[in-house]
């Protein structure tokens, strides 16, 4: 998904920076990068985070930054921040979102006669396409909405100058970008967290589409929001970080409110309700608090020394590792009836081996509770649940088997109280092993968030969206 920070300070800012983009960790796998504006110019550090953290890739280098504004990004698919040399002046340039129509826009711009110098995975980099959509237009702004009227996907971006950053989250608003205040400094983030810990508070949430400008005096709207909003609701139940904040509603209560929507419609006899590390804890707790039923950890994890289980870009190391870092607690399973509730199911495979897990330490039952919704679309507009072929979606292979092949109505397994739903649901249970599964219905993770239904994007599981 990625994720970034930038700062702009009457001091130096490289350690806002350095600590700010760390926070962002959780939502990239592939790249970081740091950009600071100093009076030589633009200095830049990109490394790869495939096989280790932000801190220690960057740590080394702190010493050899200096200046008052820069950027920072937790990536998950390339390498920037990119230094352009425009008709505009030299800028550094951060994205977050998707591309999904670049093949189209790349071939547009050889057509133009335009070359890329940047390649990420045997293609372009989307980074310096955005660079490129920004450069035909004569104003940073008229840039920006050039490539919001342009690219299909998602695109919220912070570009560093000289002086200052200009900030401009996705014409529908489906990342969120907030700002925060200091004493003698601001900050950009793509997560709220980023701030308590480095003395700054949350001073304003862009809108969709709003572009500003922030210097070291202040903060100017350059373009309006726009009316339009779909906002991520995977945010919520699973990308966002416990104590952040979108639209003025916590993840963290957000999950404990799906959890106890699920155990409202739940009548099932256990000894003991339990979560999978670490969000679907927050969700186990909101369950077990509104049934009046025990929390358990069944499960701890082990982190001194693994990675995050989705760091590596291959499926079977990202497995190995989630498998690694549960512990299963025998006294606490042997014997026992157990619900677990956990964020999604998006392929199954983890679920399937903790559920064995389980059974092989003595469980009785295992009785797993979803947060959200059957996945039956690849994400277009962000990379959650993007796969090579939409059949390695749980939902989608069960709806296959069914059906004989994927043209299908989905619409009648969208009900989640009608007989198709249900077969796909026992389609699922069964591969994945366990006693019971049931998936939150989607009205009730709508009335968790609190926001309207047409301000969220829920495509992967209804297949809505605007691009």
């Amino acid at each position: 998904m990625s994720g970034f920070f930038g700062s702009v300070s009457k001091n130096d800012c490289v350690y806002d920076v350095f600590y700010g983009t760390d926070y962002n960790s959780h939502l990239g796998t592939k790249r970081g990068g740091m950009c600071i504006s100093g009076e030589n110019g633009f200095d830049r550090a990109i490394h790869s985070l495939e096989n280790d953290y932000f801190r220690t890739k960057f740590e080394p280098e702190l010493s050899g930054f200096r200046g008052k504004a820069g950027i920072g990004i937790i990536s998950d698919w390339q390498s920037q921040p990119l230094i352009i040399n425009s008709h505009m002046g030299t800028f550094a340039l951060a994205i977050v979102g998707k591309i999904s129509n670049f093949e189209e826009l790349e071939k547009r711009a050889l057509k133009q006669c335009r070359h890329f110098s940047e390649m990420s995975g045997g293609g372009i980099n989307q980074t310096e396409l955005v660079a490129m959509l920004i450069a035909e237009e004569e104003t940073f702004v008229e840039g920006i909405k050039n490539v919001f009227e342009r690219i299909k996907g998602s695109c919220s971006m912070l570009i560093l100058l000289e002086d200052g950053i200009i900030a401009a989250r996705d014409k529908l608003g489906r990342t969120p970008v907030v700002i925060g205040r200091k004493t003698d400094a601001w900050a950009i983030s793509s997560e709220s967290i980023a701030f308590p810990n480095l003395g700054y508070e949350i001073d304003y949430n862009l809108g969709p589409g709003e572009i500003m400008h922030i210097t070291a005096e202040g903060i100017k709207q350059l373009a309006p929001p726009r009316e339009q909003m779909q906002i991520c609701a995977f945010l919520w139940v699973y990308y966002g970080y416990p104590a952040s904040v979108y639209e003025s509603v916590n993840v963290e209560s957000c999950r404990y409110r799906c959890g106890a929507a699920i155990a409202r419609k739940d009548k099932t006899e256990v000894d003991f309700v339990s979560g999978i590390p670490d969000s679907g804890l927050a969700h186990a707790l909101g369950y077990s608090n509104e049934r009046k039923l025990p929390y358990f950890r069944a499960f701890v994890k082990y982190t001194p020394t693994w990675p995050r289980s989705f760091m590596p870009q291959d499926q079977s190391q990202r497995d190995f590792i989630a498998r690694m870092k549960l512990i299963p607690n025998r006294e606490m399973i042997e014997g026992k009836r157990m619900i677990f509730c956990d964020d999604s199911i998006v392929r199954g495979t983890q679920l399937k081996d903790n559920t064995k897990k389980l059974f092989d330490e003595g469980a009785a039952e295992v009785h797993i509770r979803i947060a959200c919704p059957t996945l039956l679309f690849p994400c277009e507009f962000l990379n959650f649940s993007n796969s090579r072929s939409s059949l390695d979606l749980a939902g989608r292979k069960a709806v296959y088997e069914i059906e004989g092949t994927d043209d299908v109505d989905y619409d009648k397994y969208l009900d989640g109280n009608s007989e198709a739903h249900h077969n796909m649901v026992e389609k699922i249970r069964k591969r994945l092993k366990i006693t019971t599964l049931k998936f939150q219905l989607l009205d009730d993770l709508v009335s968790a968030i609190g926001l309207p239904k047409e301000k969220l994007c829920t495509h992967c599981w209804d297949g809505s969206g605007y691009s």
